[in-house]
C-alpha cells in the first residue's frame, strides 16, 4: 500500500475526498491517502508543498501560481473547483463601519504572507482603485485567530470564505460589509515535484478517483442534510453553496493561468510571468 500525504482546509470543498477515503476507493487502487486538515490555509500548504511536508495538497488558484513563480518546488496537477470563490469582507461586529468605501485606510487580517485573505485583499483593492502599496497586513494564523483579533477591539477587516464565516455573521461575531469573488476557478489540486518525479502514473490513479467522485457528487441523496450537519451550517445556505459550485477534472487552461499570472504581475506580487511548464507537469 503505498502512502500519500494530502492537506486541504477543514471546508465543505473538500468533503469529496474524505468520502472517496472513508469509502476505501483510494485502496483499492493500493493508494493510502492520509488527509491532514490545514485551518492556516493555501500560505501554509505551498510551504508544505515546497519543504516535502506533503505530497498533495488542495490550494487555492492564485496562492499556488504566486508560490510557483517565486519558488518553485510544485505543480499544478488539475483543476479541483473550477467555479470561483465566494469571499465575505468582514469587519468586528460593534464596528461603526458599514461600507466597503470605509475600509480604505483600514489594516486587513490575514492567516499568513501568501495565503488567499492575503493575495485576495490586494485583487479586491485593486478593484476598488485603491492603493494597493499602502495596505497593512495583521497576521491572524486563522479563523479563530481572526475571531479572536477582532473581538478584541482590531480594526482590521477579514476575508474569509463567505458561507464558513455566514454563521460567526449571524451570532454577531462578524459584521459583513460585502462580498467578492474570485475571478478565476478557486482550488488547485497540486503536488510537490520530488513526488511527482518518484511516482510516474500515481497521480492519474488518484485524479480517476476524485473526479468520479466530484462528478457525482451533488447526485448524492441528501448531501445537502450531511454538509450542513458536517460542517455547522444551515441547510439552504448549503443549498445555495451547492448551486454555486462546479468542480474541475482537467488542467487549467493557459489562458487562465496567464489571466491570474498577469493580475499578480501588476500587483507586484510576482516578478515575471513565467511559461506554462513552470507550472505544469509532464
Amino acid at each position: 500500500m503505498k502512502k500519500v500525504r494530502i492537506v486541504g482546509v477543514p471546508e465543505h470543498f473538500n468533503l469529496p475526498w474524505h468520502m472517496a477515503i472513508n469509502e476505501g476507493a483510494f485502496e483499492e487502487r493500493g493508494l493510502h491517502l492520509q488527509w491532514t486538515d490545514i485551518p492556516e490555509g493555501t500560505g501554509r500548504m505551498c510551504k508544505m508543498l515546497q519543504n516535502n511536508e506533503t505530497d498533495l495538497a488542495i490550494v487555492l488558484t492564485e496562492g499556488i501560481v504566486k508560490s510557483i513563480a517565486l519558488e518553485g518546488g510544485a505543480k499544478i496537477i488539475q483543476e479541483y473547483v473550477s467555479s470561483p470563490l465566494l469571499w465575505g469582507i468582514h469587519v468586528a461586529a460593534n464596528s461603526k463601519r458599514s461600507v466597503i468605501d470605509q475600509l480604505k485606510n483600514d489594516p486587513v487580517a490575514i492567516s499568513r504572507m501568501g495565503s488567499g485573505s492575503h493575495l485576495m485583499a490586494y485583487v479586491h483593492a485593486q478593484d476598488q482603485n485603491w492603493d494597493t502599496e499602502t495596505l497593512q497586513f495583521d497576521i491572524i494564523n486563522n479563523l479563530q485567530g481572526a475571531i479572536e483579533s477582532l473581538s478584541n477591539g482590531s480594526d482590521a477587516y477579514f476575508l474569509w470564505e463567505y458561507f464558513t464565516t455566514k454563521p460567526l455573521v449571524e451570532q454577531g461575531i462578524f459584521k459583513r460589509l460585502g462580498h467578492y469573488a474570485t475571478p478565476w476557478p478557486c482550488f488547485m489540486v497540486a503536488a510537490n515535484e520530488k513526488f511527482l518525479a518518484t511516482n510516474p502514473g500515481l497521480v492519474d490513479h488518484i485524479l480517476e478517483v476524485i473526479n468520479t467522485y466530484t462528478s457525482e457528487f451533488k447526485r448524492i441523496p441528501s448531501i445537502d442534510r450531511t454538509l450542513a450537519n458536517r460542517y455547522g451550517q444551515r441547510l439552504e445556505d448549503i443549498q445555495d453553496w451547492l448551486s454555486k459550485t462546479n468542480w474541475g477534472n482537467s488542467q487549467i487552461s493557459p489562458e487562465i493561468l496567464n489571466n491570474v499570472q498577469q493580475r499578480l504581475l501588476s500587483l507586484g506580487l510576482i516578478e515575471d510571468v513565467k511559461p506554462e511548464s513552470t507550472f505544469f507537469h509532464g
